[in-house]
């Protein structure tokens, strides 16, 4: 390192002062990283979705007839309607029952704790066994859930097999599962808000309605975009769940932009296609990250 330190003091070539100096070391690993792990990939597909390539065959440069042929897609728009409802759907739910729910643990009463733990367990189980174990309960003829439904008079419902029930009943197995998620980060701002503001309002005769919507919301409001963010970036890329259970069907019911990329890359093997859907599905999440992040920035 004082080798180093010495070449880059005595030479005058800036190139050379940078790439001697020991700071550049220091950082070295962390751009190797970031080179091999998300740049090379990113550009590998950019570059594959500009190819005509199906698995076996020699690939063709096609410039962006793949993007022309998206666009001109029916199951392309259907993916992009189906990605964003169970978005806007999961994504509302979400937050509204973890609000609820963080109010609520943040309150002190005898079983907090265990209340607490059991009602943040769903996040540590993996989605593929979430999966599993929601195909089973709703199966519509040995389901356990239709089964109570019989009991209580109330006629079956297919659940996963309607094209018209699929998509809201995703949405409540995602929110069942990333709920806590949503729990453990407004639980947290709840616990680092101020105390002198909600002293005052009760001087002044404030209910708590009143104290919630004039001072918990707005102080609140970074921790609700933080956790809008984090699920925002999971949301749009919506697989696991839907590839256990549906697979995208019925039909296309289900198809999300993810499972249609998955499907054209690995079962029909036009990955150039594929890879095409992939780079779009990467600019939506990132343009709705950027806007959800300015967002934030203008409340804070």
């Amino acid at each position: 390192m004082s080798a180093l330190t010495s070449i880059a003091g005595t030479s005058k070539n800036p190139f050379i002062r940078f790439l001697t100096s020991p700071f550049i070391w220091l950082i070295a690993p962390a751009v190797i990283f970031l080179l091999v792990m998300i740049a090379f990939p990113l550009g590998y597909v950019l570059y594959m979705s500009t190819q005509d390539f199906l698995v076996g065959l020699q690939a063709t440069a096609v410039g962006l007839r793949n993007y022309l042929q998206m666009l001109a897609d029916p199951v392309f728009w259907i993916g992009l309607r189906v990605t964003f409802t169970l978005y806007i759907i999961s994504l509302a739910a979400q937050l509204v029952i973890g609000l609820w729910i963080a109010l609520l643990l943040n309150r002190n009463f005898t079983g907090a704790r265990s209340l607490r733990t059991i009602l943040l367990s769903p996040l540590a189980m993996p989605p593929v066994a979430v999966g599993m174990m929601w195909l089973i309960l709703l199966d519509p003829e040995f389901g356990p859930i239709n089964y109570l439904l019989k009991v209580l008079g109330l006629p079956n419902l297919l659940f996963l097999a309607s094209p018209h029930q699929v998509v809201p009943t995703l949405a409540a197995i995602d929110t069942w599962q990333y709920t806590p998620l949503i729990v453990l980060i407004l639980l947290g701002g709840l616990r680092s808000l101020p105390d002198q503001p909600y002293e005052a309002a009760v001087i002044d005769g404030a209910s708590n309605v009143q104290q919630f919507w004039y001072i918990t919301l707005p102080l609140l409001r970074p921790a609700i975009i933080t956790a809008a963010v984090l699920r925002s970036i999971d949301l749009l890329r919506f697989f696991d769940t839907i590839y256990i259970t549906t697979q995208g069907g019925p039909g296309t019911a289900s198809t999300t932009l993810n499972i249609y990329a998955y499907k054209s890359g690995f079962v029909f093997f036009h990955m150039g296609y594929a890879s095409a859907l992939m780079i779009a599905l990467f600019v939506i999440v990132l343009v709705m990250v950027f806007a959800l992040s300015l967002f934030r920035r203008s409340v804070q």
